[in-house]
């Protein structure tokens, strides 16, 4: 349970948690992308391996999924790219459940152990769909975290509550993935709903873009996911010092509130 552990760590000293996601295999630096946002503050990092219909992704993660295949990316490239990286926060996958399935359950989740990964977002495989995935990826050590949404009922939200491992990835509003320019307000009702059902870490992620959304959002959680935003600076040419600098803008404005 590195993930876990370590969230609850970090949490337990005062600070507040942030981790980015960034699209495996899109530039030739994108490991360099990677250890450069673990060393401006993350907590954890996401890696999205690309999918051809990514149904939770809106534009821009959208263009870095198509450029990354159009690259040649596949998640046997991206996780072998990522084996050798020497990054000392847990490393989280984002993909689809048609990646898993093609693969197998069991071979994909020791794929992700044999590279070095802790945990994996599934986000269209559903509470009611999670077998065989959430016991291979169990049996791999892999840590299956799960999603809730703005409008997951009580009763559901408490089963998705108790099967989710690394933390519970409380999504903000209704919709795909992307900046806005204000911070949705179900993000912090979900955030409190979540909060009062475990003690497990609740990070909210999607729609959270700048510095002071991600500090209004961790308000009423544990901490922020970010990646529309972190991957439109990569997509735009920036390389990791770029995503170095705004990761580690998002860490000072919350290290500064909290």
């Amino acid at each position: 349970m590195r993930i876990e552990a370590a969230l609850r760590a970090a949490r337990d000293s005062g600070r507040k948690l942030l981790v980015p996601y960034l699209t495996g295999g899109l530039s030739d630096d994108w490991v360099a992308s990677l250890l450069a946002v673990a060393a401006a503050g993350a907590d954890a990092v996401e890696i999205g391996i690309p999918f051809s219909d990514p149904v939770m992704d809106g534009p821009v993660i959208q263009a870095a999924s198509s450029a990354a295949l159009d690259r040649g990316a596949t998640p046997v490239s991206i996780l072998d790219d990522v084996s050798g990286a020497d990054c000392d926060v847990p490393l989280v996958v984002m993909t689809y459940a048609n990646i898993v399935h093609r693969a197998g359950a069991r071979r994909f989740a020791g794929s992700l152990a044999a590279a070095g990964i802790d945990g994996a977002i599934i986000p269209d495989l559903p509470l009611e769909e999670q077998e065989p995935w959430a016991p291979a990826a169990a049996d791999a050590g892999i840590e299956n975290i799960m999603l809730v949404a703005p409008v997951t009922p009580d009763d559901r939200l408490a089963r998705i509550v108790e099967q989710s491992r690394g933390w519970v990835y409380a999504v903000g509003l209704m919709g795909v993935t992307g900046e806005r320019i204000t911070l949705a307000a179900s993000a912090g009702v979900l955030g409190r709903r979540v909060k009062a059902m475990t003690d497990k870490p609740v990070l909210i992620g999607v729609g959270i873009s700048t510095p002071e959304q991600a500090v209004e959002a961790a308000a009423s959680c544990d901490g922020v996911i970010v990646g529309s935003a972190l991957v439109r600076i990569l997509l735009d040419g920036g390389g990791p010092e770029a995503a170095a600098a705004f990761v580690g803008s998002l860490r000072s404005a919350l290290d500064e509130a909290y």
